[in-house]
């Protein structure tokens, strides 16, 4: 007889360690009420590229909160991202554009207005399929709460593109006073 797999183990399992350290609410409230309440989205920049780019206004380094990651996509016309998994769900609410996902194989289509949810584990990307248009989505993660909880796993597949799309170089829209893409 082999081991156990614990994909078919009848043993009761534990998903959760305990949560112990240092951490009191009063101190933590003082913290988290010295934090800025507005952040300018117009004074933080794009990063990554250049077939998809990030702007990112809460993040877990930044200590703004103690639950929440929230980001900016933009993916060039005909652009995509890495592969990659990570144990926090992801809700990304589509602003503009048109394009698709790969979870786990299986792909999912979605358009300005729709959200697209990435589960927990789930090895993911995401396609711009518009060759002339860029595609926007607010990102919402639980991150820095998976995080506290030491459930830190992320992996990359398949790197995020290092060259242009076929359709040329691409810049993000940050100067642009109306964000919506036209239709």
């Amino acid at each position: 007889m082999g081991k156990e797999s614990h994909y078919s183990s009848t043993k009761p399992r534990v998903f959760l360690r305990g949560i112990a350290g240092a951490y009191n609410l009063q101190e933590e409230l003082v913290r988290l009420r010295s934090m800025p309440r507005v952040i300018k989205g117009t004074e933080l920049d794009f990063s990554e590229g250049p077939q998809s780019f990030s702007k990112h206004f809460i993040e877990p380094v930044d200590g703004y909160t103690q639950t929440l990651h929230i980001h900016l996509e933009e993916y060039a016309p005909g652009g995509r991202t890495q592969k990659h998994g990570h144990v926090n769900e992801a809700a990304f609410y589509i602003l503009d554009g048109t394009g698709y996902e790969i979870h786990d194989g299986i792909r999912y289509d979605w358009d300005a207005g729709d959200i697209a949810i990435v589960h927990n584990n789930c090895v993911h990307q995401h396609f711009n399929k518009d060759p002339a248009k860029p595609a926007r989505a607010l990102v919402l993660k639980p991150k820095p709460m998976m995080m506290f909880m030491n459930l830190l796993f992320q992996k990359q597949v398949i790197a995020r593109p290092k060259e242009s799309t076929e359709f040329g170089p691409y810049t993000p829209r940050k100067l642009e006073e109306d964000y919506n893409h036209p239709q």
